[in-house]
C-alpha cells in the first residue's frame, strides 16, 4: 500500500498521477512493504534535513528506509512541494513532473540505489529516465 500525506498548502498535489509513478516504481523495483509518501515545505523539509543529515538547509527529498518498529511501513519519503514548484518554474517543466521526479528518486534511494559518486548517479539518472519516460 502506498500513502500520501500533504501536509503543506505551497503547491497543489496531483496525488493520482503521483501514486501511478510510485506503483510502477515500487512494482518494478521489488519493493516489498507499505510506502508514505509525504508533502512538506521548505521550513519542515529543512528542520527533517538539520535533525536526521545535520544540514542546515531544504532539500528536495528525504528518503528513510524503516523497519519492524513501524509495522508494516518499510519506508517513507518527505518531498519538499515548495522546492518542486521552485525549480519547476526555473527549469520551465509542469510541477506535476518535478514532484514526480522526487518521489521516483526517493523510492530508488529505498531500493538501494544511491548518487555518492558519478558512476552511481548516472546509473540512478538512468532509471529515473525509465520512470518518467512517459511523462
Amino acid at each position: 500500500m502506498i500513502y500520501l500525506t500533504n501536509l503543506q498548502r505551497k503547491a497543489r498535489i496531483p496525488r493520482k498521477r503521483l501514486l501511478e509513478s510510485a506503483r510502477k516504481v515500487v512494482r518494478t523495483e521489488g519493493f516489498k512493504g507499505d510506502l508514505g509518501l509525504v508533502f512538506v515545505d521548505d521550513a519542515e523539509i529543512a528542520r527533517i534535513n538539520r535533525r536526521f543529515l545535520g544540514k542546515n538547509s531544504p532539500t528536495d527529498v528525504i528518503s528513510f528506509p524503516l523497519d519492524d518498529a513501524f509495522d508494516s511501513l518499510a519506508g517513507e519519503v518527505v518531498i519538499s512541494a515548495e522546492t518542486a514548484r521552485r525549480e519547476a518554474a526555473a527549469r520551465r517543466t509542469p510541477i506535476y513532473r518535478e514532484l514526480a521526479l522526487y518521489v521516483v528518486h526517493g523510492i530508488l534511494h529505498l531500493c538501494g540505489y544511491d548518487d555518492t559518486t558519478p558512476e552511481k548517479a548516472e546509473k540512478m539518472r538512468e532509471r529515473e529516465k525509465y520512470y518518467l519516460g512517459g511523462f
